[in-house]
């Protein structure tokens, strides 16, 4: 059985390996929106602080369908973090993630900036791999939903890619059952101690994969990065972080979007990653990034 966040039971879900019918079923109506375009995923916001009945029933929709949607500001107006806690809010999204380098607010100011202690690759200009955010939590505080707001793109680069984490485990099953056995095995993946200044700063966590939400939904915990990161050492578990890294490696299987200012990613902890970027005197990249312990509310 699928690892369940909280301890909570969920009932005819299509990710028990269990209940192939019920994974028909779902598989079916699943791949028929398979691959966004940023049309598909495209919601227009005249007034973030007060989202109209059917801006957010655009946004909560495309999430429902693809766990991501992407909003444009049709005005320039002025931009800063309470716009972001605005947009959680009429979503659901409420519990804030306080993590390492955020902002007092809970909100984290994403640039290039010099930091004290471990270096932190999101606030540089290198590429960050694929990965969901707080992989490295403990399993009760788990990252469900991420609101990303581009307040300024670098002078060049910078693109988000992002990639479906049902539509991963589709792919998975498809290929092996096997891979989803693996994946969702408690001990599945581990990150070791944080250690800053010879003091461990978050101590291992170790847990599945592959797991539900509260609400039935499939979360991912995951990070393609080669050092940190200790994986089960069974056959079936290096065969699967080894398709993962195939099926993420294929240019035309992921979306791409390289954020305006303006515009934002509002996603259910999507897997994603961003490209090397290069800033000016002009134009450097500043994004607001918000984690939380909440999915987008929706009525499915």
């Amino acid at each position: 059985m699928l690892q369940q966040v909280n301890r909570q039971v969920v009932v005819d879900s299509p990710f028990y390996l269990c209940d192939d019918t019920a994974y028909r079923l779902w598989r079916e109506a699943r791949l028929n929106d398979s691959q966004p375009a940023l049309d598909d995923l495209l919601v227009q916001i005249s007034d973030p602080y007060q989202l109209s009945y059917d801006e957010r029933a655009a946004i909560v929709e495309r999430c429902a369908t693809y766990n991501m949607a992407v909003y444009q500001l049709r005005d320039d107006r002025e931009q800063d973090k309470s716009l972001v806690h605005a947009l959680g809010k009429q979503l659901g999204m409420q519990r804030l993630d306080a993590n390492l380098r955020s902002d007092e607010d809970s909100v984290s100011s994403l640039q290039v900036r010099d930091q004290v202690g471990n270096q932190y690759i999101p606030y540089t200009n290198k590429a960050l791999s694929w990965h969901t955010d707080g992989y490295y939590n403990p399993l009760d505080k788990q990252i469900f939903g991420i609101i990303m707001h581009c307040v300024s793109p670098a002078r060049e680069g910078g693109v988000n890619a992002l990639f479906d984490q049902e539509m991963m485990y589709i792919r998975l099953r498809d290929e092996n059952p096997a891979y989803i056995e693996a994946l969702m095995h408690p001990e599945a993946m581990t990150i070791p101690d944080n250690i800053e200044a010879g003091k461990v700063i978050r101590k291992a966590q170790t847990g599945p994969v592959l797991m539900l939400r509260p609400d039935g939904r499939l979360h991912m915990r995951f990070s393609a990065r080669k050092r940190n990161i200790i994986w089960r050492n069974t056959r079936d578990t290096q065969a699967a972080v080894e398709k993962i890294n195939q099926l993420l490696a294929d240019e035309e299987k992921v979306f791409k979007v390289a954020l305006r200012a303006g515009q934002g990613i509002i996603c259910n902890n999507v897997l994603h990653n961003r490209g090397s970027f290069s800033d000016s005197d002009e134009q450097k990249r500043l994004i607001y990034r918000a984690r939380y312990y909440d999915a987008v509310h929706h009525n499915k």
